[in-house]
């Protein structure tokens, strides 16, 4: 018998013996979902694009040239607002970074405690409180605003810092983040384990679940910060001294006297794209932390 009669096939490389040959499949793409993601990317960013190229145009060009034409006055532009009424802008700035930083810095302490006591311990009444807590996520903070400045005005704290800092400090949705991260990353096993060996609690804390928490306490910190450095109706509502007011709040009153100087306009858009760098910023420091923090979990893991 011949050779080539008894020879078989072999298979062809990079393939699984005992499949179907062919060329490989091309990835399909879902048409309607990929469309909705782009039509949602255009309606986020649009507006974004225009502050971005308004911001460069003078107060001439602004009205009389295309829309998305990049302009040549986006130097006198920060120039001007430097100058307006001896650069209050830079103390809305200012103000703002206090507002956010130390807020969200506080806030995320809080809900490092409390997220970790209610996923931890085990006490009466645990449940009804962190149903209380979630009730907070749920409220809209325009029901909030007006009890919250009577207290404070109680207390003679309106049109201070503190007015501004005292209720931003515990956040319901803060502690909930941080109390379903700390059941998910702080296993029951180790802080048993550090009970064992006679660590107190506070010790098991800090060196044994803070580390594996900081991941969702970076998050909460994130969500914080831009959320007071966004915020305008609780300034609106306990601020009267425009020298603390924040950059949202400084911006309104610059555009309402905008309605009677045209000129401004300039201001208050080149304002606005100023008061976006530092959210962007905050954003790729904390995620280039929060993606090797991940990392290194993983390998120690």
């Amino acid at each position: 018998m011949s050779s080539l009669a008894v020879r078989k096939a072999r298979p062809t490389a990079g393939t699984t013996p005992g499949t179907a040959q062919g060329p490989p499949r091309r990835r399909r793409i879902a048409p309607v979902p990929t469309l909705t993601l782009l039509l949602g990317a255009v309606y986020c960013l649009l507006p974004v694009a225009w502050v971005v190229i308004a911001a460069t145009k003078s107060g001439s060009e602004l009205f009389s040239t295309f829309t998305f034409l990049p302009g040549t006055g986006f130097a006198d532009n920060v120039s001007d607002l430097s100058a307006y009424r001896d650069g209050v802008y830079w103390q809305w700035m200012a103000n703002s970074a206090l507002y956010a930083g130390l807020g969200a810095l506080l806030s995320t302490v809080v809900s490092a405690f409390s997220g970790y006591a209610l996923a931890t311990y085990r006490f009466r009444g645990r449940e009804t409180l962190f149903n209380v807590l979630l009730a907070g996520v749920l409220m809209p903070p325009v029901i909030l605003a007006v009890p919250q400045y009577l207290l404070l005005a109680e207390a003679n704290l309106t049109d201070s810092y503190l007015a501004v800092l005292l209720p931003q400090i515990l956040s319901p949705y803060g502690v909930y983040l941080a109390r379903v991260y700390a059941a998910a990353a702080v296993p029951a096993d180790v802080v048993e384990a550090g009970r064992m060996d006679g660590a107190s609690e506070w010790r098991i804390f800090t060196r044994v679940a803070l580390p594996m928490m900081v991941p969702g306490l970076v998050t909460v910190f994130l969500f914080q910060f831009v959320a007071v450095w966004n915020n305008f109706l609780l300034p609106y509502i306990m601020l009267s001294d425009d020298e603390k007011f924040p950059i949202t709040l400084g911006l309104y009153t610059l555009l309402e006297q905008g309605a009677n100087t045209p000129a401004l306009y300039t201001l208050v858009i080149t304002g606005a794209f100023l008061a976006v760098l530092p959210l962007v910023a905050l954003f790729l420091v904390v995620q280039r932390f929060w993606s090797l923090d991940l990392l290194s979990g993983a390998v120690k893991s």
